[in-house]
Order: structure tokens, then sequence, then C-alpha cells
């Protein structure tokens, strides 16, 4: 529910209403530019990590960073089909270089944070409203 302005890119209004857009086609657009603002933005911080040493690898290749968001579309909440992306490789935890499509409606966000707690060491049976079930494609290396 940011109410944060980004004059930076040439957006005065604020990004919560903007993404309530109605349908107007100037708020769309202005969302639009946010999105690519904000993907850039996470493109530079996960270049920093990939030129970033950490022992015999990356800092990318030690973590996992999780980008996106709880809802797909702004103006209707819609929770369906979510914008997820997961970089690094979470120190071997993570087989990476794959693009994974869900049928609509099969796995809920918090699921996917439970598999990431459980992938990264922290013993985790539920999380949130999570079902308790691990996200297998994440789950096998």
């Amino acid at each position: 529910q940011s109410g944060a302005t980004y004059p930076q890119i040439g957006v005065s209004d604020s990004h919560h209403p903007i993404s309530h857009h109605g349908g107007d086609k100037n708020k769309i657009a202005s969302l639009a530019k946010i999105n690519v603002y904000h993907t850039t933005l996470f493109a530079y911080f996960l270049d920093k990590l990939a030129t970033t040493s950490d022992g015999d690898a990356t800092l990318l290749d030690n973590v996992i960073a999780l980008y996106g968001s709880a809802i797909s579309e702004g103006n209707t909440h819609d929770i369906r089909n979510l914008p997820i992306l997961l970089a690094g490789g979470g120190a071997g935890r993570i087989k990476g270089g794959r693009h994974i499509k869900y049928p609509e409606q099969t796995q809920r966000l918090t699921n996917l944070q439970l598999t990431l707690l459980n992938k990264l060491g922290i013993p985790t049976e539920a999380f949130g409203d999570s079902t308790g079930e691990q996200l297998k494609e994440l789950t096998e290396v």
C-alpha cells in the first residue's frame, strides 16, 4: 500500500492508487513504468550479487532472492497466476536456469515460502496459510 511516487521516471501519482487503475490507460501506463523501474532495480541488485565474491562462488550463488507480488492484478486484487521470480542458487540448494509455470490455483505463495524456509535449513511445518505442501520442483536439485 505504498504511497511512494516516482518522479525520477515521470510518475508523480502514488503507487497504490495507480494499481487500482479502473481501466484508465494513463494509470496502466504509469503502473507499467513503475514495474519496469522495480525490475530494473532488482536486476541491478542481482548483478551486484553476481559480481561479488563469496568464498569459491559469488553471493548470487549462495543466496535465494524472491521477487514478485502477492497480487497479480492490483485493480481486482487477483491472487492467481502470481509473477514470482527466484534468483540465486542457495548454495546448491536450488537448481537454476528454469522457468516453472504451475497451473492456475495450484499452489499458494505461502507454500513457496514454506519450501524456501526448509531448503534454507529452517525446518518449518507450516507458514501463514500454507497447506504444508512443499513444491517438489524446488525440492529436487
